[in-house]
């Protein structure tokens, strides 16, 4: 019998995750020990897609995965000093990849590399190599249902938060918007299909707006506006 390779997925709880881990759990060739998602340790939500704790336990609960939480400061500025942790911690586990699932249109496995290789964890990209449209038809495919939680604000409007994504209104986006929201545009909320056992329930209440002040790689501080749904149990 062959051993599976241990490794910690990293879980955002958005459709891209869904369809990543649904892909890697088909494959067989990792045993998953945990789901690692990032807190912003203010709200304790995670750091992108604004989840609440209470909801990522639920998905990974769903999942049948242990959930493995890590908070972080609004900035991200302690990333890599905390990921090194967390890496270090796993390894004494027998963890030796980490799973993500990132875009190629992203910039985010060279920089994943370059952080976690030097540890000993090597990182795995299942929807690497494909495009943003090659993605979001396998995500169709999928029977994995999500709901779009936050639009970046000069990109998609506050009509958008709270809808289900499909084809529909994937067909339906601005010209200048990644059907995947690769560049940020959107993030979702995935709470059915075969990855789950049982849905998950949430409500999705007042959309408010939020700013962000991001670093940007030169530098300079940028500061993103959002609509965010306020999500609740």
């Amino acid at each position: 019998m062959t051993h599976k390779k241990k490794a910690v997925f990293n879980w955002s709880g958005g459709k891209d995750s869904a369809l990543a881990l649904q892909k890697v759990l088909k494959n067989q060739e990792f045993e998953i020990v945990a789901l690692l998602t990032l807190l912003n340790e203010d709200t304790l939500k995670s750091a992108v897609h604004s989840i609440p704790l209470e909801i990522l336990s639920r998905q990974a609960k769903s999942i049948g995965i242990p959930l493995h939480t890590v908070s972080f400061a609004r900035n991200l500025n302690n990333y890599s000093e905390k990921m090194t942790e967390i890496a270090q911690h796993f390894k004494t586990l027998g963890v030796t990849h980490f799973i993500f699932g990132d875009l190629e249109i992203s910039d985010a496995k060279n920089i994943r590399e370059q952080l976690f290789n030097p540890l000993g964890i090597e990182i795995i990209e299942p929807l690497w190599h494909k495009t943003s449209t090659e993605v979001i038809s396998e995500y169709l495919q999928s029977g994995i249902k999500s709901k779009i939680v936050v639009t970046q604000a000069d990109q998609l409007d506050k009509s958008f938060v709270g809808q289900e994504l499909t084809e529909k209104l994937i067909l339906n986006l601005p010209q200048n918007v990644d059907p995947c929201g690769e560049k940020g545009e959107f993030h979702s909320l995935a709470y059915d299909g075969d990855l789950f056992k049982q849905p998950i329930l949430f409500k999705l209440g007042e959309t408010i707006k939020i700013s962000h002040d991001i670093n940007l790689a030169n530098g300079e501080t940028k500061t993103f506006n959002y609509w965010q749904a306020e999500i609740s149990v």
